[in-house]
């Protein structure tokens, strides 16, 4: 093992070569409670504790952004009694974690639909993002009522009411256009997307910006995600050939 200050890593893994820019796909909550005969609620619960590891680790290595899939707009249409207890567990997420978020130099940032949280939810998150917002280490991006339709869709307006308006002309539309018109405007795209719980999809997350992210895979739901494998993770990323449709 080798270490850099206060964090300890396998000799395996670079730290001069740590992706800039990691997104998680959390998913496994449920089923986690599942096989345990517990309220779905619990998981979720559980998947908070993960969440915190992730994100001190993310800091630790010295990433420069960590995205989290937390809540999706298609997450609405679940029970009302888990999307109220989600509710809960991110309020109370948002008031016990700004503290810890300031003190570690995390900048926190919501991506995603935030006019459509609950007005105590919101009031927290924008109290949360507003306690951080000089901080410069790292970016931690929230993905609430996030998707990358209604993200792409909300782009594509807002792009259009400045052709109408003659700010830009139809021909000044580049890539880059559009991605400065997205939720993570001026930020790399993610490097690594990282999804638990054994399913192979993207499930409407970060669809632009993952034109080029690398993918992994994992069965380990995501209350039982470890820092370990994290590591394992981050060792196979490095072993990887990003050509970007290079030779």
């Amino acid at each position: 093992m080798k270490s850099d200050s206060k964090i300890q890593v396998p000799d395996e893994l670079d730290l001069n070569a740590i992706p800039a820019h990691v997104a998680f796909i959390m998913d496994g909550n449920g089923r986690w409670a599942k096989k345990r005969l517990m309220n779905r609620v619990k998981g979720h619960e559980q998947g908070a504790q993960t969440v915190k590891e992730v994100v001190t680790t993310c800091r630790q290595l010295r990433l420069d952004v960590l995205t989290l899939y937390a809540f999706s707009t298609e997450n609405w249409a679940r029970p009302k009694e888990e999307v109220k207890a989600l509710m809960y567990l991110l309020k109370r997420f948002l008031k016990k974690e700004t503290e810890e978020l300031r003190d570690k130099d995390i900048r926190l940032n919501i991506i995603g639909q935030i006019e459509r949280l609950p007005g105590d939810v919101r009031k927290e998150a924008e109290q949360a993002m507003a306690a951080t917002e000089k901080n410069s280490a790292m970016i931690l991006n929230l993905a609430l009522s996030y998707g990358a339709r209604e993200e792409i869709t909300r782009a594509v307006q807002q792009i259009a009411a400045k052709v109408k308006s003659g700010t830009i002309g139809d021909k000044d539309i580049t890539d880059k256009t559009i991605s400065d018109h997205l939720y993570t405007a001026g930020m790399p795209d993610p490097d690594l997307i990282i999804r638990t719980s054994a399913e192979f999809r993207l499930s409407n997350f970060l669809m632009w910006q993952a034109a080029y992210s690398e993918l992994a895979f994992t069965p380990t739901l995501w209350p039982d995600f470890t820092r370990q494998e994290f590591y394992q993770i981050l060792i196979d990323y490095q072993q990887r050939d990003r050509r970007f449709g290079k030779v």
